[in-house]
């Protein structure tokens, strides 16, 4: 089974996005973590079953979206890193691959 590692950056994502929904629904926030996260336990299981990411012609970086979020990843030798989770409309930047 693939290994999980969540980058400093994403975990900031996380809570962003927390506070972000949170503002007007804690409950609706949580789920949307708990969602995200669930989605992440999955590609232990099946690492090869994100998408490519469009932005980038890399073998190497996947995403999964979730509701309004894409989880971007990078694929290792038994690991997977997460590097970040954008809003869907929002620009994936270098800086958000360079985890």
């Amino acid at each position: 089974m693939t290994n999980i590692r969540w980058t400093e950056s994403a975990r900031t994502d996380l809570r962003a996005i927390h506070a972000y929904i949170a503002r007007d629904s804690r409950v609706y926030a949580r789920r949307m973590i708990d969602r995200i996260r669930t989605s992440v336990e999955r590609l232990k299981r099946f690492p090869g079953s994100g998408a490519k990411v469009r932005e980038w012609d890399s073998d190497d970086l996947g995403e999964i979206v979730v509701g309004n979020y894409r989880v971007i990843y990078r694929l290792r030798e038994n690991m997977i890193v997460i590097l970040t989770v954008i809003h869907g409309a929002s620009q994936l930047s270098q800086d958000d691959i360079d985890g």
